[in-house]
């Protein structure tokens, strides 16, 4: 059953991150402030994100999918280092440590590539039309938490936003 693939997901987030830090998932979980049309999407976002999780249900895993396989596991580990990155209690507040050097949003990025690597794996063009909708609607929240952390954090996260890409 294709909710196998879902399994390694849910022990990063809701094992290890906790285990790294709690404040760190409190911090996972808030969302900056929305305006307008980012509330569409940011429900859009919860949607998609349940349905990424849960459809897996519906499918088989085509095991014989090479490239499925190499995404995927690529996926956990791009979501297991940032997770580990972004608990890092050395790393300050606005976080630049790590793979943060390289991504400013390397948590969206690393779990774009790990429902990739689902989609390839359950063999799903339905799947990967959730996952282009989900990525779509995240980056939405992403330029709201960009613009909140410009209000925040003001010239240092100017700074760091000249200097770093949005996704990669």
């Amino acid at each position: 059953m294709g909710i196998i693939l879902i399994f390694p997901l849910l022990i990063i987030r809701f094992w290890i991150m906790p285990k790294l830090s709690y404040s760190a998932v409190k911090e996972a979980n808030y969302f900056a402030p929305l305006r307008d049309k980012e509330k569409y999407f940011y429900i859009m976002y919860q949607i998609t994100n349940v349905l990424l999780v849960f459809m897996p249900l519906l499918y088989q895993i085509n095991i014989h999918s090479y490239l499925g396989w190499v995404v995927y596991i690529l996926g956990i580990a791009l979501v297991l280092i940032t997770i580990i990155h972004f608990s890092d209690k050395s790393n300050s507040v606005l976080r630049v440590k790590g793979v943060y050097k390289y991504s400013r949003n390397p948590m969206y990025v690393g779990y774009f590539v790990y429902f990739l690597g689902c989609s390839l794996l359950l063999d799903s063009w339905v799947y990967f039309l959730v996952l282009l909708v989900f990525q779509l609607s995240a980056h939405w929240i992403i330029l709201s938490e960009e613009r909140w952390c410009e209000e925040i954090y003001g010239d240092s996260y100017l700074s760091y936003k000249g200097s770093v890409k949005r996704y990669l």
